[in-house]
């Protein structure tokens, strides 16, 4: 059973910075997909940015430029750089990996981003 366990969530002032960290554990080799996801209270989850095996990645409009997704293959991690954040950031942080383009998802417990001054 795959593990995934987010880190780096909490407090910041609008125009701050966050770093997010989502680990794998468990009988997977590597993950072909790998990204974040948020969500708030009583709207859908919508993905944040994505970062793919063929080293493509998407983001959100609502994030270009200010948020960067990377991968370290080897340890099988996927962090995300937030930068200049916005109040309508604030949410539930979600990290996703697939083993395949095609495979079931694996979710991590989410972290709480909450930005105000």
């Amino acid at each position: 059973q795959v593990q995934l366990v987010e880190s780096g969530g909490g407090v910041v002032q609008p125009g701050g910075s966050l770093r997010l960290s989502c680990a794998a554990s468990g009988p997977v080799a590597s993950f072909a997909v790998m990204g974040w996801f948020r969500q708030d209270p009583g709207k859908q989850r919508e993905m944040v940015a994505t970062t793919f095996s063929d080293d493509t990645q998407s983001y959100a409009d609502s994030v270009k430029g200010r948020f960067t997704i990377s991968r370290d293959n080897a340890k099988n991690t996927v962090h995300l750089q937030m930068n200049s954040l916005k109040p309508e950031d604030t949410a539930v942080y979600y990290c996703l990996m697939r083993e395949t383009f095609f495979s079931d998802a694996w979710w991590g417990q989410g972290t709480q981003v909450t930005v105000s001054a």
